[in-house]
């Protein structure tokens, strides 16, 4: 299975594990650096230390002596933290004056012009030692001076720059993350732009996305999603002048062949051949029905955005498109009856497809209802503008209510084609309406389908003119 990766993780890591190794590297060379001059700096004041005992040292007869007053050497050994030893040795190591346990200067030294400094143990302590070797006079042995420290300061200072400095480098280290995090919220901003412009597009909204404000390497993206959006757009098209074109031919010779089956029905000599003329007429009614249809559903499929959508008075609309279906109703001797506000329920919307709408609707309702039934064509403008139509009819089955919107899909036997709601589908779609589907006015029977519209924001449209309250074909 594969793993979901994060751009902003993979970049925030790529940027992480080379300051994590800087980090620790600079923390290594600053303990190096830091011990090489705390060394230096108390290596100075041994070598000093020993240097004051040189002072001290006596020939007298041949004789080396050392004269230290006590005094003198309480305040040589003096300290709050360490454990300062001395001893003053002949070449032999023969002690002279001092402590034993210090140390004996290194043999394999060769160069003792300058102070030897060497760690030692004293006591089991980890320590620092000085040697100095003097020559007293010439001819005479040489005498070695050793000092020996513990590294008790060493130590506390070194803990105490390395805390200063790890301090410091915490700090930099949370900056610099905060700088890091901050950069790519900032460098991934173009990204979370253009995924929340394509999340706000219509699935019908095909236009090229805008670019300018984004950067070069967005716009490659951006550059290649406009391509394959113009593809796409092209290849609708395409299909859209298809269908329409296929329509529109078969309309002329539909019409032609069911007037010629009129005519022949009108001979005297063709009673042996009336129901094979009436089914070719009612194959040609049906065939012209799919055809409307389908121009309507192709027309429903434009390549635009709510934005070309214009005011409608779905109120006079919805009026007029009922006492145009009256006749039909009257001829199944049903009530078609409208109900409205009484003035103008503007909404934003393509006033040809919302005939289409309501007209498939009330052709679903008439040609599926019972004779002597009731249809009701109800609109409501508050909370928003919302558009009913209700049967009394035998309704839809629970189990159908899914899959009456598919293209073609039919309940059973009839006249249809199965295209009616499924326009009514796409038509509420493309205006951004909530459809829902449930049961007649009578509740155990019958159809209730209710279309509900996004309400216009105020002052986006002119005033309208007010139409009657109701019409019915009663």
């Amino acid at each position: 299975m594969n793993k979901l990766r994060s751009l902003k993780h993979q970049m925030l890591l790529s940027l992480s594990l080379p300051l994590v190794f800087f980090v620790v590297a600079d923390s290594v060379l600053s303990y190096y650096v830091t011990q090489h001059y705390v060394n230096e700096t108390y290596d100075r004041w041994l070598t000093d230390s020993a240097k004051s005992l040189i002072q001290e040292i006596r020939v007298r007869q041949d004789m080396v002596s050392v004269e230290l007053p006590p005094v003198a050497l309480e305040m040589f050994k003096w300290d709050e933290e360490d454990k300062i030893h001395f001893k003053i040795v002949s070449a032999e190591y023969a002690l002279l004056a001092g402590d034993a346990i210090v140390p004996d200067p290194p043999l394999q030294v060769e160069d003792w012009s300058v102070p030897v400094v060497y760690d030692a143990s004293l006591n089991g302590e980890p320590a620092r030692v000085v040697s100095i070797r003097i020559e007293l006079r010439s001819g005479a042995e040489p005498v070695f001076v050793c000092v020996a420290e513990t590294k008790n300061k060493r130590r506390t200072m070194m803990r105490d720059f390395l805390l200063v400095d790890l301090v410091t480098q915490l700090l930099l280290v949370m900056l610099t993350g905060f700088y890091l995090l901050a950069g790519t919220r900032h460098g991934l901003q173009p990204l979370q732009v253009l995924a929340g412009q394509v999340a706000r597009r219509s699935p019908r909204e095909l236009s090229p996305i805008s670019d300018i404000e984004t950067f070069i390497e967005v716009r490659t993206l951006t550059d290649t999603i406009n391509d394959l959006l113009g593809q796409l757009r092209q290849a609708v098209e395409t299909q859209n002048r298809f269908i329409a074109n296929a329509a529109h031919q078969l309309r002329t010779p539909l019409a032609g062949l069911k007037i010629q089956a009129e005519r022949v029905l009108r001979e005297p000599g063709a009673i042996a051949y009336a129901p094979a003329l009436l089914q070719i007429r009612d194959c040609a009614d049906r065939l012209s029905h799919l055809t409307s249809q389908l121009l309507v559903l192709a027309k429903s499929e434009p390549i635009k955005g709510g934005s070309e959508l214009e005011p409608v008075d779905l109120h006079g609309l919805s009026r007029e498109i009922c006492m145009e279906w009256a006749p039909l109703a009257l001829q199944r001797q049903m009530e078609l009856a409208f109900d409205g506000p009484g003035h103008p329920v503007l909404v934003a919307g393509d006033a040809t497809l919302l005939r289409e709408l309501l007209g498939n609707l009330l052709d679903n309702a008439i040609r599926y209802g019972f004779e002597r039934g009731n249809v009701s064509v109800v609109l409501q403008e508050w909370p928003q503008p919302k558009l009913t139509v209700s049967d009394d009819g035998p309704g839809i089955p629970d189990s159908e209510i899914g899959r009456v919107f598919e293209r073609f899909y039919r309940l059973g036997p009839g006249t249809g084609c199965g295209l009616g709601l499924a326009i009514v589908k796409e038509i509420a779609d493309l205006h951004r309406a909530r459809i829902e589907l449930g049961r007649g006015e009578q509740g155990s029977r019958g159809t209730r389908i209710e279309v509900a519209f996004p309400a216009l924001p105020a002052g986006a449209a002119g005033n309208a003119q007010a139409s009657p309250e109701c019409c019915s074909s009663k």
